[in-house]
């Protein structure tokens, strides 16, 4: 029994220090900038920066399918799966698109021009700039799934009725962990608004 729960400890403080670890490389990972502009209970309205970003368009609208194709891709291409072999950082979030078919989107680092880029070696891998936008945002945690992102959408669509906020249909959901992150996870429903300016 001593040596089950020493061993035991042991799985416990390895799993600790390996989620820390895991946190602490995070830390320097470039990450879609935006401003909030304003914030109405657990929603935040945000204008975020025109940023370049590679996408992939899946047809699909189930999540798990979408996130675990369309992050597969757009990974395979930043590890050197392009024509220089070049390897590119990993930004965050991982960008979704919801709808009846999904498109899922990595930004590029600032410090690329779509010029610079070089050639995937997939050819439905393609390079959008994605010009500066107004958008609600609500988070939540835990892991992602269809169930969890209806729930938060309806959430989201909510509070923006009860303040007379007018909102397209352009929904997004971004995923801030890989997937080996088991604790302090964070995920995000996100939707365009009309009025970039107010």
């Amino acid at each position: 029994m001593k040596t089950l729960l020493i061993i035991l400890g042991v799985i416990l403080i390895t799993f600790i220090i390996s989620q820390i670890y895991f946190m602490s490389t995070r830390s320097n990972i470039e990450e879609y900038p935006y401003e909030v502009i304003k914030e109405i209970g657990k929603v935040e309205v945000r204008k975020y920066d025109s940023s370049l970003f590679t996408s992939v368009n899946l047809s699909t609208k189930k999540y798990e399918e979408a996130s675990s194709k369309g992050f597969s891709k757009l990974a395979g291409y930043i590890f050197g799966g392009n024509a220089n072999k070049e390897k590119i950082a990993m930004t965050s979030p991982v960008a979704m698109s919801l709808g009846d078919s999904m498109e899922v989107m990595f930004m590029v680092p600032k410090k690329y021009k779509m010029e610079d880029l070089p050639k995937p070696d997939q050819n439905d891998i393609k390079f959008k700039e994605v010009p500066e936008k107004k958008m609600a945002a609500i988070q939540f945690g835990g892991w992602a799934n269809d169930k969890k992102i209806e729930k938060y959408k309806d959430a989201l669509k909510e509070v923006l009725e009860a303040n007379d906020i007018v909102y397209t249909n352009r929904f997004f959901f971004h995923g801030f962990n890989p997937p080996y992150d088991m604790i302090n996870r964070k995920n995000e429903i996100l939707v365009e608004l009309d009025d970039i300016e107010s």
